[in-house]
């Protein structure tokens, strides 16, 4: 009995759990099974090192599954956003709003949802598990963006759309935590590179399709078909997404021997039974606030994040102005620059998944470590320099009215350079805060998202006041500041800001 003691301890060292003496009085314990000498005291845990039943022992298969279910979610309520960009004049003569800001409104008002969202959602994920809380706040998504093609009146275009934003904040909110769960460090880059893409491509993505739609079908037709992509990739969800969140999954193996052993003390090491519902709900709801106003690596990563999220709208606000009013486009050809975005992004996806995780090797080998999120940081100084560098030529390309396809290259490289910084900030968040990763990136995602709601708004008097050329360049020079600053600060003291934190990995 003391040598299957023994095996079991040399099973669990290299998991969170202690190990504990098998008691005498106790059976050969159930695998997964750590036993003390307490009398039926036993605590569950994974059953090996190669435990199939822990996500960072799934197959890639099974691990890219997750991963691309999570980034369609992500991909599609980015979409919805902006889709409706093309199509607000008609909207607001349908609905009868005359004010400009209410019809911006109707576009915006998602957004702010979308900000509010994770400090609510994120927090029940560490309570109930990823999958049903990603899945339920999907359901209300996609029945609040129906009827938004519904809607009769400005108010209720203002109650579904926020509404609907509120449920399609979830993929934001928890898709970081779902890679954390499944992916380990060295795996990571790749696949947090994907779902890092989608809140960018997403918004580039939208106008073309919703001014299509407008231009033939009606601005109705561009909730509807959102919605339809939206409820297959559901479907898929429901048949093929299974929970990443250890310890939920623990939980449920510990009710399973529960009812087989009829133990009622079987337990993990996540459970708090001296808390009540209500003091672990407050403790969850409580978290991401917290972390936003405690966390230096957090606020200084949210800030650097929500002013290049910014950016990327307020650009995109800046859209028709370049294309329709100083190419003098129509609606339609204007739309398809668009692409030049989602060419860049999709570029620097497949240069940053691979380059990543290639430097965090290597910086491993280099300094004999198994690895610090400090490890991301280097590649976001080639990032931080594409930003500005896009930008000048966006602005002054379009300002002296050169060939269309140069300001369309110079958005091609901004939009490179923000996925690479992007990534990066993204990816050290998950690799610092892998457990309570949902509630961290859910706080850093506020700023972010809150900041894509704010930057267009004086998007018309900067340009206005600057022009195209000086207004992108005063842009540029301050994602200039922050692109070479926040690497240097965050590769010299984030180990030091994170040794303060009882949230960080470690």
């Amino acid at each position: 009995m003391a040598n299957l003691a023994g095996e079991h301890d040399d099973k669990e060292k290299n998991i969170l759990l202690s190990s504990q003496k098998l008691s005498s009085s106790d059976q050969d314990p159930e695998p997964g099974l750590l036993t003390s000498d307490n009398a039926n005291l036993k605590q569950v845990t994974w059953s090996g090192h190669d435990d199939p039943s822990n996500p960072l022992n799934w197959s890639h298969a099974k691990k890219w599954t997750a991963t691309l279910l999570v980034s369609c979610f992500t991909f599609i309520s980015p979409v919805s956003s902006t889709m409706v960009a093309p199509a607000l004049d008609t909207m607001a003569s349908d609905l009868k709003v005359k004010s400009e800001t209410e019809q911006y409104l109707m576009m915006s008002i998602f957004l702010l949802a979308y900000a509010l969202g994770p400090f609510i959602i994120a927090p029940l994920s560490e309570m109930y598990g990823r999958v049903v809380v990603l899945q339920s706040a999907n359901m209300f998504y996609l029945v609040f963006n129906i009827v938004c093609g519904f809607a009769t009146t400005s108010g209720q275009m203002f109650a579904f759309r926020f509404l609907s934003g509120f449920g399609g904040s979830a993929p934001q909110a928890i898709g970081g935590g779902v890679l954390s769960d499944c992916w380990r460090k060295e795996e990571r880059g790749a696949a947090t590179a994907l779902y890092s893409l989608m809140p960018f491509l997403g918004p580039a993505v939208g106008p073309i399709a919703g001014g299509y739609l407008t231009q033939y079908m009606s601005w109705r037709w561009i909730f509807w078909i959102v919605s339809i992509a939206d409820a297959v990739v559901q479907v898929l969800a429901f048949c093929f997404l299974s929970e990443t969140y250890a310890p939920t999954i623990l939980a449920t193996k510990r009710r399973n021997l529960q009812k087989k052993t009829r133990n009622d003390k079987l337990h993990t090491q996540y459970d708090s039974p001296d808390r009540t519902f209500g003091q672990e709900l407050r403790k969850n709801l409580v978290r991401p606030v917290k972390m936003l106003f405690t966390q230096p690596a957090i606020q200084a990563l949210a800030l650097y994040r929500g002013y290049q999220y910014g950016l990327m709208y307020l650009v995109l606000a800046s859209f028709p102005t370049v294309w329709e009013v100083v190419y003098r486009e129509n609606s339609g050809t204007a739309s398809l620059n668009y692409l030049s975005l989602g060419i860049g992004f999709v570029l620097g996806l497949q240069f940053c998944g691979r380059a990543l995780d290639m430097i965090c090797i290597g910086l491993k080998r280099h300094y004999k470590h198994d690895g610090r999120p400090e490890f991301r940081v280097p590649l976001m100084v080639p990032g931080g320099l594409l930003v500005p560098c896009g930008l000048f030529i966006y602005g002054w390309t379009a300002y002296f009215k050169t060939h269309w396809i140069v300001p369309n290259i110079g958005a091609a490289i901004f939009a490179f350079g923000l996925i690479i910084s992007f990534q990066c900030a993204q990816t050290y968040v998950l690799d610092a805060y892998s457990r309570y990763a949902a509630s961290a990136t859910g706080a850093a995602a506020f700023v972010r998202t809150i900041a894509g709601f704010a930057f267009p708004l004086f998007a018309d008097s900067l340009y206005k006041n600057l022009g195209l050329g000086w207004g992108n360049s005063l842009l540029g020079f301050v994602s200039l500041g922050l692109g070479t600053v926040a690497p240097v600060l965050l590769w010299f003291y984030g180990e030091r800001l994170r040794a303060k934190s009882t949230y960080c990995a470690g």
